[in-house]
Protein backbone atom coordinates (compact mmCIF):
# COMPACT_ATOMS: atom_id res chain seq x y z
CA UNK A 1 0.00 0.00 0.00
CA UNK A 2 1.36 3.58 -1.15
CA UNK A 3 2.31 6.04 1.59
CA UNK A 4 2.92 8.46 -0.72
CA UNK A 5 0.84 11.39 0.41
CA UNK A 6 2.33 13.63 -2.44
CA UNK A 7 0.04 11.44 -4.68
CA UNK A 8 -3.04 11.96 -2.11
CA UNK A 9 -4.24 15.37 -4.03
CA UNK A 10 -6.60 17.21 -1.22
CA UNK A 11 -5.28 20.90 -2.95
CA UNK A 12 -9.26 21.47 -4.03
CA UNK A 13 -10.25 21.60 -0.53
CA UNK A 14 -8.77 24.52 0.18
CA UNK A 15 -11.38 26.86 -1.29
CA UNK A 16 -14.51 26.35 0.41
CA UNK A 17 -12.82 26.78 4.05
CA UNK A 18 -14.83 29.31 5.40
CA UNK A 19 -17.39 29.38 3.07
CA UNK A 20 -21.40 28.82 3.97
CA UNK A 21 -22.31 25.69 1.81
CA UNK A 22 -25.87 25.42 0.03
CA UNK A 23 -28.65 23.75 2.18
CA UNK A 24 -31.37 21.84 1.41
CA UNK A 25 -34.14 23.41 2.96
CA UNK A 26 -37.41 21.37 4.76
CA UNK A 27 -40.73 21.53 2.73
CA UNK A 28 -42.74 21.53 5.72
CA UNK A 29 -42.37 22.05 9.47
CA UNK A 30 -41.04 19.18 11.77
CA UNK A 31 -44.10 17.32 13.07
CA UNK A 32 -44.82 14.49 15.74
CA UNK A 33 -44.33 11.53 13.28
CA UNK A 34 -41.14 12.86 12.47
CA UNK A 35 -39.78 12.85 16.11
CA UNK A 36 -41.26 9.56 16.78
CA UNK A 37 -39.77 7.76 14.27
CA UNK A 38 -36.23 9.19 15.33
CA UNK A 39 -36.36 7.43 18.62
CA UNK A 40 -37.98 4.45 16.97
CA UNK A 41 -34.88 4.07 14.43
CA UNK A 42 -32.39 5.14 17.29
CA UNK A 43 -32.77 2.59 19.65
CA UNK A 44 -34.41 5.21 22.05
CA UNK A 45 -37.84 4.28 23.76
CA UNK A 46 -38.09 7.70 25.50
CA UNK A 47 -41.39 8.08 26.69
CA UNK A 48 -40.76 12.05 26.37
CA UNK A 49 -40.79 11.39 22.37
CA UNK A 50 -43.57 10.02 21.20
CA UNK A 51 -45.98 8.98 23.97
CA UNK A 52 -48.37 12.22 24.45
CA UNK A 53 -50.04 11.42 27.57
CA UNK A 54 -46.43 11.30 29.41
CA UNK A 55 -45.52 14.31 27.76
CA UNK A 56 -48.24 16.11 28.81
CA UNK A 57 -47.28 15.68 32.20
CA UNK A 58 -43.23 16.33 31.90
CA UNK A 59 -41.77 20.24 31.95
CA UNK A 60 -42.44 20.66 28.35
CA UNK A 61 -46.29 19.90 28.52
CA UNK A 62 -45.61 17.80 24.75
CA UNK A 63 -44.15 16.39 22.43
CA UNK A 64 -40.40 17.44 21.92
CA UNK A 65 -37.67 15.53 20.18
CA UNK A 66 -35.01 14.49 21.70
CA UNK A 67 -31.13 16.34 21.15
CA UNK A 68 -30.03 13.96 19.14
CA UNK A 69 -32.87 14.97 16.65
CA UNK A 70 -31.29 18.11 14.97
CA UNK A 71 -29.04 15.42 12.22
CA UNK A 72 -32.58 14.20 11.00
CA UNK A 73 -32.85 17.40 9.55
CA UNK A 74 -29.74 17.71 7.29
CA UNK A 75 -29.68 16.65 4.25
CA UNK A 76 -26.20 14.76 4.53
CA UNK A 77 -26.52 13.20 8.49
CA UNK A 78 -24.30 16.00 8.91
CA UNK A 79 -21.24 15.25 6.82
CA UNK A 80 -21.20 17.84 3.83
CA UNK A 81 -19.17 20.23 5.31
CA UNK A 82 -16.65 17.76 5.64
CA UNK A 83 -16.88 17.01 2.49
CA UNK A 84 -15.80 19.30 0.15
CA UNK A 85 -13.72 20.10 -2.34
CA UNK A 86 -12.30 17.13 -5.15
CA UNK A 87 -10.31 14.39 -3.62
CA UNK A 88 -9.79 11.92 -7.16
CA UNK A 89 -10.87 8.18 -6.71
CA UNK A 90 -11.72 8.32 -2.62
CA UNK A 91 -13.98 6.77 -0.42
CA UNK A 92 -15.67 8.08 2.43
CA UNK A 93 -16.11 7.47 6.05
CA UNK A 94 -17.89 9.07 9.37
CA UNK A 95 -14.69 9.32 12.10
CA UNK A 96 -16.45 11.82 14.89
CA UNK A 97 -18.84 14.46 16.43
CA UNK A 98 -18.17 17.26 18.38
CA UNK A 99 -21.93 18.92 19.63
CA UNK A 100 -22.92 22.24 21.50
CA UNK A 101 -26.29 21.99 22.70
CA UNK A 102 -28.10 25.85 23.21
CA UNK A 103 -31.11 24.47 25.02
CA UNK A 104 -34.18 25.48 22.65
CA UNK A 105 -35.66 22.12 22.05
CA UNK A 106 -37.49 21.12 18.54
CA UNK A 107 -41.09 20.74 18.86
CA UNK A 108 -43.70 19.77 15.88
CA UNK A 109 -44.27 22.96 13.93
CA UNK A 110 -40.63 24.30 14.08
CA UNK A 111 -38.93 24.80 11.16
CA UNK A 112 -34.91 23.87 11.27
CA UNK A 113 -31.97 25.63 9.45
CA UNK A 114 -28.70 24.50 9.24
CA UNK A 115 -26.06 27.16 8.30
CA UNK A 116 -23.28 24.88 6.97
CA UNK A 117 -19.45 26.25 6.63
CA UNK A 118 -16.38 23.61 6.04
CA UNK A 119 -13.98 24.21 9.05
CA UNK A 120 -10.29 22.64 8.25
CA UNK A 121 -8.57 20.03 7.28
CA UNK A 122 -5.26 17.41 7.89
CA UNK A 123 -3.66 14.68 6.05
CA UNK A 124 -2.32 11.60 8.06
CA UNK A 125 -1.18 8.30 7.79
CA UNK A 126 -3.90 5.24 8.89
CA UNK A 127 -4.77 1.65 7.67
CA UNK A 128 -6.01 3.21 4.15
CA UNK A 129 -2.87 4.56 3.84
CA UNK A 130 -2.93 8.85 3.14
CA UNK A 131 -6.10 9.68 4.49
CA UNK A 132 -7.68 13.10 5.25
CA UNK A 133 -9.28 14.03 8.35
CA UNK A 134 -11.54 16.98 7.04
CA UNK A 135 -13.70 18.64 9.62
CA UNK A 136 -16.89 21.15 9.01
CA UNK A 137 -19.98 23.05 11.43
CA UNK A 138 -23.24 22.34 11.18
CA UNK A 139 -25.28 25.51 12.60
CA UNK A 140 -29.01 24.51 13.43
CA UNK A 141 -31.17 26.74 14.46
CA UNK A 142 -35.03 27.16 14.57
CA UNK A 143 -37.58 29.66 12.33
CA UNK A 144 -37.26 32.06 15.40
CA UNK A 145 -32.94 32.13 14.59
CA UNK A 146 -32.66 30.64 17.69
CA UNK A 147 -29.54 28.67 17.98
CA UNK A 148 -30.01 25.14 18.73
CA UNK A 149 -26.99 23.19 18.36
CA UNK A 150 -23.38 23.39 16.49
CA UNK A 151 -21.88 20.01 15.33
CA UNK A 152 -18.86 19.62 13.66
CA UNK A 153 -18.33 16.56 11.77
CA UNK A 154 -14.84 15.01 10.94
CA UNK A 155 -15.11 12.69 7.64
CA UNK A 156 -12.30 10.09 6.29
CA UNK A 157 -11.55 10.35 3.05
CA UNK A 158 -8.98 7.94 1.65
CA UNK A 159 -8.01 6.07 -1.67
CA UNK A 160 -10.74 3.63 -2.89
CA UNK A 161 -8.23 0.91 -3.74
CA UNK A 162 -6.78 1.07 -0.22
CA UNK A 163 -10.12 0.74 1.00
CA UNK A 164 -10.77 -2.60 -0.67
CA UNK A 165 -7.88 -3.83 -0.10
CA UNK A 166 -8.56 -3.73 4.09
CA UNK A 167 -11.17 -5.98 4.49
CA UNK A 168 -10.73 -8.61 6.89
CA UNK A 169 -12.85 -11.55 5.17
CA UNK A 170 -12.71 -13.31 8.48
CA UNK A 171 -15.74 -10.54 9.69
CA UNK A 172 -17.53 -11.16 6.44
CA UNK A 173 -19.95 -13.71 8.37
CA UNK A 174 -22.39 -12.67 11.31
CA UNK A 175 -21.43 -13.95 14.44
CA UNK A 176 -24.27 -16.94 15.56
CA UNK A 177 -26.40 -16.05 18.76
CA UNK A 178 -27.99 -18.93 21.01
CA UNK A 179 -31.86 -18.24 22.06
CA UNK A 180 -30.29 -18.13 25.75
CA UNK A 181 -27.92 -15.27 24.58
CA UNK A 182 -30.41 -13.38 22.96
CA UNK A 183 -32.45 -13.39 26.13
CA UNK A 184 -29.51 -12.29 27.94
CA UNK A 185 -29.34 -9.42 25.73
CA UNK A 186 -33.29 -8.19 26.11
CA UNK A 187 -32.62 -8.42 29.61
CA UNK A 188 -29.67 -6.70 29.94
CA UNK A 189 -31.27 -3.73 27.25
CA UNK A 190 -34.57 -3.81 29.04
CA UNK A 191 -32.48 -3.14 32.21
CA UNK A 192 -31.64 0.78 30.99
CA UNK A 193 -34.92 0.95 29.54
CA UNK A 194 -36.20 0.60 33.38
CA UNK A 195 -33.55 3.01 34.17
CA UNK A 196 -35.98 5.69 31.97
CA UNK A 197 -39.46 4.71 33.68
CA UNK A 198 -37.91 5.04 37.02
CA UNK A 199 -36.42 8.67 36.42
CA UNK A 200 -39.55 9.66 34.86
CA UNK A 201 -40.31 13.04 35.50
CA UNK A 202 -38.16 13.71 38.17
CA UNK A 203 -35.24 15.65 38.55
CA UNK A 204 -31.97 13.70 38.56
CA UNK A 205 -29.82 15.93 41.36
CA UNK A 206 -26.68 17.14 40.19
CA UNK A 207 -25.52 16.88 44.45
CA UNK A 208 -26.31 12.91 44.29
CA UNK A 209 -23.83 12.54 41.64
CA UNK A 210 -20.34 11.18 42.59
CA UNK A 211 -16.74 11.37 40.99
CA UNK A 212 -16.17 7.92 39.94
CA UNK A 213 -20.18 6.82 39.02
CA UNK A 214 -21.05 4.74 36.41
CA UNK A 215 -23.78 5.18 34.14
CA UNK A 216 -25.93 2.56 33.80
CA UNK A 217 -24.96 0.04 30.85
CA UNK A 218 -27.13 0.65 27.64
CA UNK A 219 -27.25 -2.57 24.97
CA UNK A 220 -28.85 -3.14 21.90
CA UNK A 221 -29.55 -5.22 18.97
CA UNK A 222 -27.89 -7.51 17.42
CA UNK A 223 -28.18 -5.18 14.45
CA UNK A 224 -29.35 -6.69 11.40
CA UNK A 225 -29.78 -5.23 7.95
CA UNK A 226 -33.54 -4.08 8.37
CA UNK A 227 -32.72 -2.06 11.80
CA UNK A 228 -30.29 -0.40 9.91
CA UNK A 229 -32.54 0.34 7.08
CA UNK A 230 -34.90 1.81 10.08
CA UNK A 231 -32.42 4.10 10.83
CA UNK A 232 -31.75 5.28 7.37
CA UNK A 233 -35.96 5.95 6.73
CA UNK A 234 -35.56 8.21 9.55
CA UNK A 235 -33.95 10.58 8.14
CA UNK A 236 -35.98 12.95 6.50
CA UNK A 237 -34.17 13.55 3.76
CA UNK A 238 -34.85 10.04 2.69
CA UNK A 239 -38.36 10.03 2.31
CA UNK A 240 -39.09 11.48 -1.55
CA UNK A 241 -40.03 15.31 -1.63
CA UNK A 242 -39.16 16.09 2.21
CA UNK A 243 -36.28 19.02 1.04
CA UNK A 244 -35.73 21.27 -1.58
CA UNK A 245 -32.70 19.38 -2.53
CA UNK A 246 -29.43 21.01 -3.92
CA UNK A 247 -27.93 20.06 -6.60
CA UNK A 248 -24.43 18.12 -5.94
CA UNK A 249 -21.98 15.90 -8.11
CA UNK A 250 -20.38 13.22 -6.51
CA UNK A 251 -17.94 12.47 -9.20
CA UNK A 252 -16.46 15.59 -9.34
CA UNK A 253 -15.88 15.46 -5.53
CA UNK A 254 -14.19 12.48 -6.54
CA UNK A 255 -16.14 9.60 -5.76
CA UNK A 256 -16.00 6.50 -7.49
CA UNK A 257 -18.64 5.65 -10.30
CA UNK A 258 -20.18 2.99 -8.41
CA UNK A 259 -20.62 4.53 -5.03
CA UNK A 260 -21.38 8.16 -6.56
CA UNK A 261 -24.86 7.79 -8.44
CA UNK A 262 -28.00 9.97 -8.00
CA UNK A 263 -28.01 9.83 -4.37
CA UNK A 264 -30.63 12.95 -3.45
CA UNK A 265 -30.43 14.54 -6.82
CA UNK A 266 -33.30 17.06 -6.98
CA UNK A 267 -33.51 16.68 -11.24
CA UNK A 268 -33.69 12.82 -11.35
CA UNK A 269 -35.67 12.55 -8.50
CA UNK A 270 -38.89 14.00 -10.59
CA UNK A 271 -37.84 11.34 -12.96
CA UNK A 272 -36.65 8.18 -11.31
CA UNK A 273 -36.65 8.51 -7.82
CA UNK A 274 -35.22 5.05 -6.79
CA UNK A 275 -32.36 6.03 -7.96
CA UNK A 276 -31.61 8.94 -6.06
CA UNK A 277 -32.04 6.92 -3.19
CA UNK A 278 -29.09 5.98 -1.34
CA UNK A 279 -30.12 3.08 0.62
CA UNK A 280 -29.93 1.36 -3.00
CA UNK A 281 -27.51 3.32 -5.51
CA UNK A 282 -24.47 5.60 -4.56
CA UNK A 283 -22.28 6.39 -1.45
CA UNK A 284 -24.50 5.12 1.31
CA UNK A 285 -25.33 1.57 -0.28
CA UNK A 286 -22.19 0.04 1.25
CA UNK A 287 -24.25 0.23 4.53
CA UNK A 288 -27.15 -2.06 3.57
CA UNK A 289 -25.10 -4.23 0.44
CA UNK A 290 -22.20 -6.12 1.91
CA UNK A 291 -20.51 -6.10 -1.73
CA UNK A 292 -20.33 -2.07 -1.47
CA UNK A 293 -19.24 -2.49 2.07
CA UNK A 294 -16.27 -4.09 1.24
CA UNK A 295 -15.64 -2.06 -1.61
CA UNK A 296 -14.97 0.97 0.85
CA UNK A 297 -13.13 -1.42 3.80
CA UNK A 298 -15.81 -2.59 5.37
CA UNK A 299 -16.47 -6.54 5.87
CA UNK A 300 -20.28 -6.75 5.79
CA UNK A 301 -23.35 -4.11 6.37
CA UNK A 302 -22.37 -1.54 9.09
CA UNK A 303 -24.61 0.98 10.58
CA UNK A 304 -24.16 5.24 10.26
CA UNK A 305 -21.89 7.45 11.72
CA UNK A 306 -24.68 9.84 12.38
CA UNK A 307 -26.06 7.25 14.20
CA UNK A 308 -23.52 6.24 16.35
CA UNK A 309 -23.55 9.57 17.79
CA UNK A 310 -26.67 9.83 17.95
CA UNK A 311 -26.80 6.97 20.36
CA UNK A 312 -24.24 8.32 22.49
CA UNK A 313 -26.74 12.02 23.07
CA UNK A 314 -29.14 9.83 23.68
CA UNK A 315 -27.28 7.52 25.94
CA UNK A 316 -26.21 10.71 27.88
CA UNK A 317 -29.34 12.89 27.79
CA UNK A 318 -31.79 9.65 28.63
CA UNK A 319 -29.58 9.23 32.11
CA UNK A 320 -29.68 12.79 32.60
CA UNK A 321 -33.52 12.98 32.06
CA UNK A 322 -35.80 15.98 31.17
CA UNK A 323 -34.53 18.32 34.00
CA UNK A 324 -30.68 17.71 32.13
CA UNK A 325 -29.10 18.51 29.07
CA UNK A 326 -25.90 17.50 27.43
CA UNK A 327 -24.30 20.55 26.72
CA UNK A 328 -21.11 19.89 24.98
CA UNK A 329 -20.18 16.43 23.68
CA UNK A 330 -17.31 14.70 21.51
CA UNK A 331 -17.37 11.38 19.83
CA UNK A 332 -14.08 9.54 18.21
CA UNK A 333 -15.76 6.86 16.56
CA UNK A 334 -12.95 3.71 16.00
CA UNK A 335 -14.85 0.89 14.24
CA UNK A 336 -18.77 0.60 12.89
CA UNK A 337 -21.68 -1.23 14.08
CA UNK A 338 -21.97 -4.52 12.00
CA UNK A 339 -24.56 -6.57 11.28
CA UNK A 340 -25.32 -9.28 13.85
CA UNK A 341 -23.13 -6.97 16.72
CA UNK A 342 -24.52 -5.92 19.59
CA UNK A 343 -24.09 -1.91 20.62
CA UNK A 344 -22.81 -1.40 24.62
CA UNK A 345 -22.32 2.18 25.98
CA UNK A 346 -21.10 2.35 29.15
CA UNK A 347 -19.88 6.08 30.89
CA UNK A 348 -18.04 7.22 34.11
CA UNK A 349 -18.32 9.99 35.99
CA UNK A 350 -14.84 12.42 36.00
CA UNK A 351 -15.66 14.79 37.50
CA UNK A 352 -18.20 17.76 39.02
CA UNK A 353 -17.81 21.26 38.11
CA UNK A 354 -20.02 25.09 37.66
CA UNK A 355 -19.27 26.89 34.47
CA UNK A 356 -19.25 30.21 34.18
CA UNK A 357 -22.77 30.52 33.16
CA UNK A 358 -23.95 28.62 36.50
CA UNK A 359 -24.62 25.62 35.41
CA UNK A 360 -24.15 22.71 37.29
CA UNK A 361 -22.07 20.29 35.01
CA UNK A 362 -21.33 16.38 35.35
CA UNK A 363 -18.02 15.60 33.49
CA UNK A 364 -17.94 11.94 32.05
CA UNK A 365 -15.68 10.30 29.26
CA UNK A 366 -18.11 7.63 27.59
CA UNK A 367 -17.15 4.23 25.76
CA UNK A 368 -19.52 1.70 23.20
CA UNK A 369 -17.94 -1.59 22.30
CA UNK A 370 -19.76 -4.74 20.29
CA UNK A 371 -20.03 -7.87 22.37
CA UNK A 372 -16.36 -9.04 21.86
CA UNK A 373 -14.53 -5.43 23.62
CA UNK A 374 -13.98 -4.00 20.24
CA UNK A 375 -14.28 -0.19 20.44
CA UNK A 376 -16.73 1.70 18.26
CA UNK A 377 -16.74 5.00 20.08
CA UNK A 378 -14.97 6.58 23.40
CA UNK A 379 -15.10 10.48 24.37
CA UNK A 380 -16.16 12.44 26.83
CA UNK A 381 -19.02 15.15 27.54
CA UNK A 382 -20.62 17.77 30.29
CA UNK A 383 -24.19 17.31 31.20
CA UNK A 384 -26.03 19.90 33.19
CA UNK A 385 -28.32 18.60 35.89
CA UNK A 386 -30.43 20.90 38.56
CA UNK A 387 -29.58 21.66 42.03
CA UNK A 388 -31.16 20.58 44.99
CA UNK A 389 -32.85 24.15 46.09
CA UNK A 390 -30.57 25.54 49.28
Amino acid sequence: MSTNTAAFDTSDIDRHLGKVLDFSPLREPIANNDMRRWVHAMHYPNLLHYDPDYAAASRWGGLVAPQSFPIATDDGHGAAPACVGCIPNSHLLFAGDEWWFYGPRIKAGDMVRNERVPFDYTVKETGFGPTCFQRGDNNYSNQHGEPIAKQRSTALRYNAHAGGSAVNEADFADPEWTDEELDDVEKRAFTWVQMLHDLGHKERWWDDVNVGDQLPERVFGPHSIASFATEWRAYIVNTWGTMNLRKQDLLAMGFTPEMAGYENDPDMQKINPTLTDGAYYGPSRGHLFPKYARRIGMPRGYGYGASMGSWVTDFLSGWAGEHGMVVHSVANYRGPALTGDITIQTAEVTEKSVDDEGRHLVHVKHLMTNQRGVKMCLGTAEIALPKKPA
